[in-house]
């Protein structure tokens, strides 16, 4: 099994919360699809995006990463790359204020050019380019 997919699998099977960043109001998108599956499976999820406030589904939704009001394990990107960068500095100023966000787990597809270093040198789990559903197979 290759490395990187362990670390993923290892992820999903420690975790408990889960923060979506783009979660859709739109049923047929993935950011709108995905979610939905991952209450299912046992995790908390709330889902950040301040035009889809206060619900998508069952799904609470809040403005902003710093209005999470639980502590969250992953924080599961589906916003193009180049938003990336700006959702990883607010992600890792809630880990060390808050010394919640334990991975940045960006969707298939979607990558950031300084995302892995930084989250490297706050000790932040970093995964990108992945679907969190496809990997969500290999831990049931």
């Amino acid at each position: 099994m290759d490395q990187y997919l362990k670390l993923a699998i290892d992820v999903l099977k420690s975790s408990h919360s889960i923060a979506v960043v783009g979660l859709s109001k739109n049923p047929g998108k993935s950011a709108h699809d995905i979610p939905q599956l991952l209450p299912q499976w046992g995790y908390d999820v709330v889902g950040v995006n301040p035009s889809a406030t206060p619900a998508v589904g069952p799904i609470p939704v809040v403005a902003s990463i710093a209005d999470v009001p639980f502590a969250i394990d992953i924080l599961n990107v589906f916003r193009p790359s180049s938003d990336t960068d700006a959702i990883i500095d607010d992600a890792l100023a809630r880990h060390a204020t808050h010394g919640d966000v334990r991975c940045i787990w960006l969707q298939l597809g979607i990558t950031s050019k300084q995302g892995a270093a930084k989250c490297a040198a706050a000790g932040v789990t970093y995964i990108d380019d992945t679907c969190i559903y496809v990997v969500q197979q290999y831990v049931k």
